[in-house]
Protein backbone atom coordinates (compact mmCIF):
# COMPACT_ATOMS: atom_id res chain seq x y z
CA UNK A 1 0.00 0.00 0.00
CA UNK A 2 1.36 3.31 -0.99
CA UNK A 3 2.34 5.96 1.66
CA UNK A 4 -0.67 8.45 0.73
CA UNK A 5 -3.21 5.54 0.77
CA UNK A 6 -1.89 4.20 3.83
CA UNK A 7 -2.03 8.20 5.04
CA UNK A 8 -5.64 8.37 4.05
CA UNK A 9 -6.40 5.39 5.86
CA UNK A 10 -5.41 6.36 9.13
CA UNK A 11 -6.34 9.71 9.17
CA UNK A 12 -9.58 8.82 7.86
CA UNK A 13 -9.88 6.58 11.46
CA UNK A 14 -8.06 8.87 13.51
CA UNK A 15 -10.60 11.77 12.45
CA UNK A 16 -13.72 9.23 13.43
CA UNK A 17 -12.04 9.34 16.73
CA UNK A 18 -11.31 12.78 16.74
CA UNK A 19 -15.25 13.95 15.91
CA UNK A 20 -16.67 11.89 18.41
CA UNK A 21 -14.36 13.07 21.21
CA UNK A 22 -15.11 16.72 20.22
CA UNK A 23 -19.12 16.43 19.46
CA UNK A 24 -20.32 13.11 20.98
CA UNK A 25 -20.59 14.62 24.50
CA UNK A 26 -22.65 17.34 23.14
CA UNK A 27 -25.63 14.39 22.75
CA UNK A 28 -24.63 11.83 25.48
CA UNK A 29 -23.70 13.45 28.25
CA UNK A 30 -25.43 16.85 28.17
CA UNK A 31 -26.70 16.46 31.64
CA UNK A 32 -23.05 15.27 32.66
CA UNK A 33 -20.43 18.07 34.62
CA UNK A 34 -18.38 19.44 32.00
CA UNK A 35 -15.30 17.44 33.83
CA UNK A 36 -17.04 14.45 32.98
CA UNK A 37 -17.33 15.15 29.09
CA UNK A 38 -13.64 16.21 28.59
CA UNK A 39 -11.90 13.25 30.49
CA UNK A 40 -14.06 10.65 28.53
CA UNK A 41 -13.41 12.69 25.45
CA UNK A 42 -9.42 13.03 26.46
CA UNK A 43 -9.88 9.33 26.47
CA UNK A 44 -11.42 9.50 22.84
CA UNK A 45 -8.80 11.37 21.91
CA UNK A 46 -5.88 9.39 22.62
CA UNK A 47 -7.21 6.58 20.04
CA UNK A 48 -7.21 9.90 17.47
CA UNK A 49 -3.60 10.42 18.55
CA UNK A 50 -2.28 7.59 18.37
CA UNK A 51 -3.63 7.10 14.45
CA UNK A 52 -2.58 10.34 13.77
CA UNK A 53 0.74 11.04 14.72
CA UNK A 54 1.80 7.79 12.57
CA UNK A 55 -0.55 9.15 9.64
CA UNK A 56 1.27 12.31 9.30
CA UNK A 57 4.89 10.68 9.84
CA UNK A 58 3.76 8.33 6.94
CA UNK A 59 2.31 11.22 4.86
CA UNK A 60 5.23 13.54 5.51
CA UNK A 61 7.13 11.29 3.21
CA UNK A 62 5.48 12.19 0.44
CA UNK A 63 3.93 15.61 1.11
CA UNK A 64 4.52 18.83 2.33
CA UNK A 65 3.65 20.10 5.47
CA UNK A 66 0.75 22.31 3.75
CA UNK A 67 -0.51 19.34 1.61
CA UNK A 68 -0.84 17.16 4.66
CA UNK A 69 -2.88 20.02 6.53
CA UNK A 70 -5.13 20.41 3.40
CA UNK A 71 -5.92 16.53 3.54
CA UNK A 72 -6.60 16.74 6.77
CA UNK A 73 -9.40 19.22 6.61
CA UNK A 74 -10.68 17.45 3.17
CA UNK A 75 -11.07 14.50 5.65
CA UNK A 76 -12.46 16.22 8.54
CA UNK A 77 -15.39 17.49 6.43
CA UNK A 78 -15.63 14.26 4.81
CA UNK A 79 -16.05 12.53 8.08
CA UNK A 80 -17.65 15.63 10.25
CA UNK A 81 -20.98 16.07 7.53
CA UNK A 82 -22.08 12.48 8.04
CA UNK A 83 -21.67 12.59 11.87
CA UNK A 84 -23.61 16.23 12.20
CA UNK A 85 -26.72 14.74 9.98
CA UNK A 86 -26.75 10.92 10.74
CA UNK A 87 -25.95 11.20 14.56
CA UNK A 88 -26.20 14.51 15.56
CA UNK A 89 -29.46 14.96 13.65
CA UNK A 90 -28.77 18.13 12.26
CA UNK A 91 -29.82 19.35 9.36
CA UNK A 92 -28.46 19.42 5.58
CA UNK A 93 -27.57 22.66 4.51
CA UNK A 94 -26.07 23.93 1.12
CA UNK A 95 -23.60 25.61 2.71
CA UNK A 96 -21.79 22.28 3.17
CA UNK A 97 -21.49 21.88 -0.79
CA UNK A 98 -20.31 25.38 -0.38
CA UNK A 99 -17.66 24.44 1.89
CA UNK A 100 -16.66 21.15 0.18
CA UNK A 101 -16.34 23.30 -3.27
CA UNK A 102 -13.79 25.59 -1.01
CA UNK A 103 -12.18 22.76 -0.35
CA UNK A 104 -11.99 21.18 -3.59
CA UNK A 105 -10.24 24.54 -4.40
CA UNK A 106 -7.59 23.76 -1.44
CA UNK A 107 -6.68 20.54 -2.36
CA UNK A 108 -5.99 21.45 -6.18
CA UNK A 109 -3.67 24.70 -5.39
CA UNK A 110 -1.94 21.96 -2.54
CA UNK A 111 -1.26 19.71 -4.94
CA UNK A 112 -1.50 20.83 -8.49
CA UNK A 113 2.21 20.75 -8.56
CA UNK A 114 2.20 17.05 -7.96
CA UNK A 115 -0.79 16.54 -10.68
CA UNK A 116 1.61 16.26 -13.60
CA UNK A 117 4.08 13.89 -12.07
Amino acid sequence: MSATTTTVLLLLCSNVFMTVAWYAHLKNLSTAPWYIAALISWGIALFEYLLQVPANRIGYTTMSLAQLKVLQEVITLAVFVPFAVLYMKESIKLDFLWAACCLVGAVYFAFRGNLGS
